[in-house]
């Protein structure tokens, strides 16, 4: 059985240091991870709390501008390393360690009070949702990127007709521009969504302790708000063992991963054999090794293929955290946390190429017209023309309409020839006597009909289209000045922004 070194000056209850395979295995790791991505918020917290001790009178002023200098000189120089016998590889204990022994040999008098009445959990968790909170705002902008592309290209493309498909058939005409600003409204919906989960997980756990308060009359609010929290959490326990905000957030990226992962094979479809609607530039393109007359589009690929480690990752932490006691358990919350850095990461990433992508995109407008010129995407304003003009029931209107599609299908004729002679037949043979001509017939299969014949808000009719994406811009405007307004409260407050 493998034993650690004797612990010395950190606790009277556990006398060795560390097993070398914990050690290695899981505390170096976690402390490296948190040297890289937590050291500024504990910086932070430890700064604030150093004034409130000496607000408190633990402290006296001197010892606290000490303090606070030494904690800067640490953050710059980055000049703490996991020990596990002197420090059990613990970052705060290694920060506490650091600063109290350059506080003895400067013969500090009242620093030996310095980390009374605290734990390491509210630290912890307060430096997480710090991270959390940086994380959110460095997601939302990639996604406002991304929105603004998909509003400056569906703005060029709203009066574009395209083919839509369901069940992978021709189904309606639409226009290039309807379904980019169908894409932004998708991020809008999350974009509001990440500015929601910020706003409600804004609030502080500093000074909630263990998980059942503190002893002393620690100032909350003051701390919150000198850490750029709105507000402080109004549960100790709920502050250290609610790890609900990663849940939240994971959630909503999840959900995102979900439908960029859906925009990205439509694109794939597009760029593929018997579509070829879309085009991206020979940077954003690959070759095949064996078949020289291919280009491929593996930036959608990958794109598609980044949006499963997303959603991956969500699951990942709500399985380490189900069936974990709500009077918290520490280690496993880091451990729930190891991959958190890393959603962010391929959220960030999947939102920069897709940003790319739309920049870039070119779609074919001659292929796109001739499909819409030759498929018969007027079976549904035929079905209308004959309910209302000829009052024939709606379900017969659309059989009938099918039956003669079909025909002109079999007489191998395109949409626009549509004779009006055999409509009628049709209709005669139903026991349905109209008098459509073939003026009407040809409006109901023409582009110009399938697009501005829509007079419902939301629809494809560019004018819609336009009108919304104005809306979408006025939105996508007012999260930037509130997420501007977060970055500034944070930045102000932490220094992380300055």
């Amino acid at each position: 059985m493998e034993i650690g070194h004797e612990t010395k000056n950190l606790t009277g209850r556990i006398r060795e240091s560390p097993s070398a395979l914990v050690n290695e295995l899981v505390l170096r790791p976690q402390f490296e991870y948190e040297l890289q991505y937590l050291l500024p918020y504990y910086i932070r917290i430890e700064q604030v709390m150093a004034r409130e001790y000496a607000r408190l009178g633990v402290l006296s002023e001197k010892d606290m501008l000490a303090i606070v200098k030494l904690l800067e000189e640490i953050e710059q120089k980055r000049s703490i390393g996991a020990d596990p016998e002197s420090n059990m590889s613990d970052i705060l204990f290694a920060l506490e360690q650091c600063v109290q022994s350059r506080m003895s040999r400067m013969h500090q008098s009242s620093s030996e009070l310095w980390h009374m009445d605290r734990s390491r959990n509210d630290v912890q968790a307060t430096a997480q949702l710090m991270f959390a909170r940086d994380a959110l705002i460095r997601v939302t902008e990639h996604l406002l990127d991304f929105t603004e592309a998909l509003h400056f290209l569906a703005r060029n493309t709203a009066d574009l007709p395209m083919p839509g498909y369901t069940h992978y058939q021709p189904a309606q005409i639409i226009t290039a521009g309807f379904y980019i600003s169908a894409m932004s409204e998708q991020l809008g919906r999350t974009i509001r969504r990440l500015l929601a989960v910020f706003d409600d997980i804004d609030e502080c756990p500093l000074g909630s302790g263990a998980m059942a308060g503190l002893e002393l009359a620690w100032d909350r609010t003051c701390l919150a708000q000198q850490l750029g929290f709105s507000r402080p959490g109004r549960h100790a326990l709920s502050g250290v063992a609610s790890k609900e905000w990663m849940l939240h957030i994971a959630a909503e990226l999840s959900t995102l991963g979900v439908a960029l992962s859906r925009f990205a094979t439509d694109f794939i479809s597009w760029g593929s054999s018997g579509y070829h609607f879309i085009d991206l530039p020979d940077s954003l393109s690959g070759v095949s090794s064996a078949m020289p007359q291919k280009k491929n589009f593996p930036i959608l690929e990958r794109i598609r293929g980044k949006t499963a480690h997303i959603s991956a990752y969500y699951t990942d932490f709500v399985m380490i955290q189900r069936n974990t006691p709500y009077t918290n358990l520490v280690e496993t919350a880091k451990e729930g946390g190891r991959h958190f850095q890393d959603l962010i990461d391929a959220t960030c990433h999947t939102a920069a190429l897709f940003t790319t992508v739309i920049r870039q995109l070119n779609f074919k407008d001659e292929r796109l017209l001739g499909i819409c010129t030759q498929e018969f995407f007027g079976g549904f304003s035929l079905a209308n023309l004959l309910a209302l003009r000829a009052n024939i029931p709606y379900r017969t209107a659309q059989v009938l309409a099918g039956r003669y599609i079909v025909a002109m299908l079999n007489d191998k004729k395109l949409p626009q020839e549509a004779p009006a002679p055999l409509l009628q037949e049709i209709c005669s043979e139903a026991g349905y006597s109209i008098d459509i001509g073939e003026s009407e017939l040809r409006i109901a299969f023409s582009i110009d009909h399938s697009l501005w014949g829509k007079c419902t808000s939301g629809s494809v009719r560019p004018s819609e289209v336009l009108s919304l994406l104005d809306e979408q811009v006025k939105e996508c405007f007012s999260h930037k000045e509130r997420l501007q307004a977060n970055k500034r409260r944070i930045g102000r407050k932490s220094g992380l922004y300055e």
